[in-house]
């Protein structure tokens, strides 16, 4: 496999691969059956080796499972690594309880994820969203101090406002903004990405398959046990006009010889130098799709009938931003 390219993150901030290792699914999020930690590690292994560095985590994932796993992966590899960590998301059962953003919080959340991950620095340590029950200047400044503790080395975000970026940004540096972004959720190119490019902040885009819907095998109606089934934009109506964009997509990944997932990465890989996609994988065989997706080259004709089909406002039912 050909090893990925590196982007800066931030301002004179550190290379990092194009495409990074999203971890959640390598750890029982939902209350569902842990995935096989032995293909796991070796799935992360895999991905140093290709040069993909950026390992991406929270420690509400499975609970503290997802950073011990990871712990026990970069083990006598720390220097391959670059561990990108999300922080304040309280969760019981599985179940979400809200937020906490308070300093001393923030304060007692380090220390555990750096025990379970076993190092001493973790790369860039950022709050999972912005609830408004701790203001901006709190929270970041508490993660400088994190910084000056030699504890974190730089600050990211994550599912924030181009208000509030840019008001974290003005307290201390923010090397990189973790953002939902796909054909189907396009809506923070109207504010949120502009704002991020003229900050100079990189953006860490996750869920570039908008959970499923774009990867051409999703088919009308979804069972009730699917959890997407609880979002308006996979329920009825909206879910059958949706899938006829989605043709679009199928047939473009068919003339170009690539899947559709792949194509919905690519697209993504292809809004700019500053953006990363962040894919998650649990197994090894992904990889190889995954990589070769960030070599994927469109013509104008491509792009455009793309973004005219997936324009905003052109999917139906809520998106991750609405929810």
């Amino acid at each position: 496999m050909k090893n990925i390219t590196k982007i800066q993150l931030g301002h004179n901030g550190p290379l990092v691969s194009k495409l990074g290792l999203g971890c959640m699914r390598m750890s029982s999020i939902w209350g569902g059956a842990t995935p096989d930690e032995t293909e796991s590690i070796a799935t992360i292994h895999k991905a140093l080796d290709c040069g993909i560095n950026l390992l991406n985590t929270g420690d509400f994932y499975g609970a503290g499972h997802n950073e011990m796993l990871i712990g026990k992966a970069i083990k006598g590899r720390r220097d391959d690594a670059f561990i990108s960590v999300k922080f304040g998301a309280i969760f019981h059962n599985g179940q979400p309880l809200g937020m906490d953003l308070r300093p001393v919080a923030i304060k007692n959340f380090i220390n555990y994820s750096l025990t379970r991950l076993g190092i001493e620095t973790i790369d860039l340590y950022q709050p999972s969203r912005m609830d408004g029950s701790v203001p901006v200047e709190d929270i970041i400044g508490t993660v400088a101090d994190l910084i000056k503790e030699g504890k974190v080395r730089y600050i990211g975000v994550s599912e924030i406002t181009a208000e509030q970026l840019r008001k974290a940004h003005s307290i201390y540096p923010v090397s990189a903004l973790e953002i939902g972004y796909s054909l189907a959720d396009r809506q923070i190119e109207t504010e949120l990405l502009p704002a991020a490019r003229q900050l100079g902040i990189s953006v860490v885009a996750f869920a570039n398959t908008a959970e499923g819907l774009l990867t051409g095998d999703m088919k009308a109606p979804i069972t009730e046990n699917d959890y997407r089934s609880h979002f308006s934009r996979f329920q009825g109506g909206n879910l059958t006009k949706n899938l006829i964009k989605v043709e679009v997509l199928k047939q473009i990944a068919r003339e170009k010889g690539y899947s559709p997932t792949q194509i919905a990465i690519a697209w993504v890989k292809q809004q700019g130098d500053y953006i990363m996609p962040l894919v998650s994988m649990s197994r090894r065989s992904r990889l190889p799709e995954n990589i070769e997706a960030m070599d994927i080259v469109f013509t104008a004709e491509e792009i455009n009938t793309l973004n005219t089909t997936f324009a905003i406002g052109t999917i139906l039912g809520s998106t991750y931003l609405e929810r």
